[in-house]
């Protein structure tokens, strides 16, 4: 028996990088699964076939994170074609770099509406579904930078903190009712995200890196499919960090 037989997942940010790791795993297990991405449908194509390869079934939805009706449209569809969402992962992040000092008050608000209202959001509009049934899970991809900060990435690290946060406090109201909320904290992944950053960063970081090589998406999937699925079941409000040892609690 696969590992998500039967569930139903909804990804954010699941059209490239990280999300779309994490909906063909979650279809390899068994999964359905629901494309929520900004992305336009041809980019999403290659996602949604790589469901399609392991017989699950995939809907795409257009979605804007950071906006409320987009989010609720989202959740409205996903109900419709599936009847529930088991699984949320709220991967859809934005990421620019910028000293606070110079910082465009804009790109703060794009930052923080993306990554951590859009989070709200898409927990808000599909939680209650998931309380009815006493079932469900909770996925939230942080960064190591929500736990150590970054260098002209304030905004980015400030609402991958405030993710962490808003974990462990959900995880506080919804653990006993069936609910179980955590949250991935990966450090430099081999994604679009970190080929767009300078040789200079990437030459820094590599020296940083106790493993002394940038993950893979492969390597933090594993860490979503745990989550995800029975094995799981006793995390609870914990930020689990596929990160080379970039961080050590």
């Amino acid at each position: 028996m696969s590992k998500l037989e039967g569930r139903v997942a909804l990804v954010t940010g699941a059209a490239s990088g990280i999300g779309a790791g994490i909906a063909a795993a979650f279809a390899r297990e068994g999964a359905d699964v629901v494309v929520a991405d900004k992305a336009p449908a041809e980019a999403a194509a290659r996602v949604v076939a790589a469901i399609e390869r392991h017989g699950r079934a995939a809907l795409y939805v257009h979605t804007d994170v950071s906006d409320e009706a987009s989010v609720r449209a989202m959740a409205e569809q996903a109900i419709a074609r599936f009847g529930r969402v088991d699984i949320l992962v709220n991967n859809a992040g934005i990421f620019t770099e910028s000293l606070l000092e110079d910082m465009p008050i804009e790109d703060w608000d794009r930052v923080v509406n993306t990554n951590l209202r859009g989070s709200f959001l898409c927990t808000r509009m599909l939680i209650g579904q998931m309380l009815e049934r006493g079932d469900g899970r909770i996925i939230n991809i942080a960064s190591q930078l929500g736990q150590v900060g970054g260098d002209s990435v304030a905004h980015y690290s400030a609402s991958k903190a405030g993710l962490i946060g808003l974990t462990k406090a959900l995880a506080r109201e919804v653990s006993r009712r069936g609910v179980l909320v955590n949250a991935i904290a990966p450090g430099p992944i081999q994604t679009p995200l970190l080929d767009s950053e300078t040789e200079e960063w990437r030459n820094n970081k590599l020296a940083d890196l106790p493993i002394g090589r940038f993950g893979t998406v492969d390597e933090v999937t594993p860490t979503a499919v745990l989550l995800a699925s029975s094995d799981g079941s006793y995390y609870v409000g914990q930020t689990l960090g596929p990160n080379g040892g970039d961080v050590m609690l």
